[in-house]
């Protein structure tokens, strides 16, 4: 385990949220986008958001040493909103990876609290673990709606980028 490698990760963490959003999700009927179900967090819109708060709350936490609410989907009335905040903060999770280097993976990033025994590597891998489950979380919900959908497999992500 190296910082290259949860750089990788991280690659095709973004690259398949950006593939679900332009290929099932941009296109979506605003109604279907809104419309709210009993799964989940609810409607593909706040899937979504919940999604991009997840990676705001620990990358937040990493970077500026402090949790930070979860996004209320009403912040967010449309995919315009959406897809700027996520861009952005995209690029702040970019800017923290480029500078990880080895040896930080072994660090405790939380000095206190109930997250102090995390090692920065088991923060890492979760905030990727757990996007893959709300992914295919988004995909149960657009499969629902008749959207057909694909895989989301990171060995598909690697074959493609070899």
């Amino acid at each position: 385990m190296n910082a290259d490698a949860f750089r990788q990760l991280y690659d095709y963490h973004f690259a398949t949220n950006r593939r679900i959003w332009g290929t099932h999700i941009a296109g979506l009927p605003h109604e279907q986008f809104i419309q709210e179900v009993d799964y989940s967090v609810g409607s593909v819109h706040n899937q979504v958001v919940h999604m991009m708060s997840c990676d705001n709350y620990w990358f937040s936490a990493l970077t500026d040493r402090e949790f930070p609410e979860m996004f209320d989907p009403a912040d967010f009335p449309d995919r315009k909103a959406i897809r700027a905040r996520w861009a952005s903060l995209e690029q702040k999770m970019r800017d923290y990876l480029a500078k990880l280097r080895d040896e930080m993976l072994f660090a405790r990033p939380f000095p206190d609290g109930d997250d102090e025994a995390l090692v920065l590597w088991q923060v890492l891998l979760h905030v990727v673990n757990h996007g893959t489950d709300h992914r295919s979380q988004l995909l149960r919900l657009l499969h629902d709606l008749g959207v057909e959908t694909g895989p989301q497999d990171y060995i598909f992500y690697v074959y493609e980028h070899l």
